[in-house]
């Protein structure tokens, strides 16, 4: 009785690989390592399915052979039947190194399986998680406002001629009041440099 081969889909790993190693350059830390892990753990498992799997081809095709040369074999005379008999028995061989390899592939491939529904889980947990940091980044950048530089040089250099003007009446709490806001314009600046150089 022949077993029957399900060949592996030609992408489906290599995709799965090429996501996994995508996800772990948008996620840092133990997740990234994780993904990259379970993406060369994927790679090296379908390496030895795919090697199981040309194995068990050839002793396939072997085990074919042995068949034909045994039929041959018991149309002949009755002077060939201890040859028969040879064959027959490193047929049986044969077939038992075959039946080992098919079982080897299996438990491979049962494996791989189980990695890659584990690795689907751990995807499916990661995009929940990706999804909710990027909301939450969203609602962040609805409380911002964007303003361009020159508007805030230009209000800055408002805020010194105030505080100029506050201080030459000797009005100390709006002079301070326009300090505070130039320096707050100094530090968005200042951040805004610090991240354009980074």
């Amino acid at each position: 009785m022949s077993a029957t081969v399900v060949p592996l889909p030609p992408n489906s790993s290599s995709e799965t690989v090429d996501f996994l190693r995508r996800m772990a350059s948008m996620v840092s830390g133990r997740n990234g390592e994780m993904l990259l892990r379970a993406a060369s753990l994927i790679e090296s498992l379908t390496q030895r399915a795919m090697s199981a799997e040309r194995l068990y081809h050839q002793q396939h095709e072997e085990n074919t052979r042995h068949v034909e040369l045994r039929e041959a074999a018991e149309l002949a005379s009755d002077a060939m039947v201890a040859q028969i008999e040879a064959l027959r028995a490193q047929l049986t061989e044969v077939t038992a190194a075959a039946a080992a390899e098919r079982a080897a592939f299996d438990a491979e491939r049962g494996k791989l399986l189980g990695l890659m529904q584990d690795a689907e889980s751990h995807i499916g947990k990661l995009s929940t998680e990706l999804e909710t940091l990027r909301a939450s980044v969203d609602s962040f950048n609805e409380t911002l406002v964007s303003v361009p530089i020159e508007v805030l040089r230009l209000a800055r250099t408002q805020f010194d001629y105030l505080s100029s003007g506050f201080a030459r009446r000797g009005d100390v709490i709006s002079q301070a009041m326009s300090e505070i806001g130039g320096f707050a314009i100094d530090q968005a600046l200042t951040t805004k440099k610090t991240a354009d150089k980074a």
